[in-house]
């Protein structure tokens, strides 16, 4: 598989933090402005700044600047390509078979 590991290891990272996930959440209903955001949790400006530059860096996320405040919004194909890569990685062609395998029940009965 040629994947660049470190890439991805960055947007795990970025994904492990709960608020950050929330963020990508809200997201998926549109776009949003950082004031937006702000409401919706007790952080300050500083703390979503370096939050959302997290998620811009991993390609995620986009934003926007208008007038005073940043607008972020989800780049549905990163999303896809990360939702698709974890997909492999998880299960294997070869192994992608296994979801369906019943091998653990068959021992169940037999122990």
């Amino acid at each position: 598989m040629d994947m660049d590991y470190a890439a991805y290891a960055k947007i795990f990272k970025a994904l492990s933090d709960p608020k950050r996930l929330q963020i990508l959440d809200m997201l998926s209903n549109g776009e949003l402005c950082a004031c937006k955001i702000l409401e919706a949790f007790s952080i300050s400006q500083p703390t979503l700044s370096h939050d959302m530059k997290l998620l811009i860096d991993t390609g995620l996320v986009s934003s926007t600047k208008v007038g005073k405040w940043i607008h972020y919004r989800l780049n549905p194909e990163k999303l896809n390509q990360v939702y698709k890569t974890v997909g492999k990685l998880m299960l294997p062609d070869p192994y992608a078979g296994l979801v369906e395998c019943t091998c653990n029940e068959e021992g169940e009965k037999n122990g």
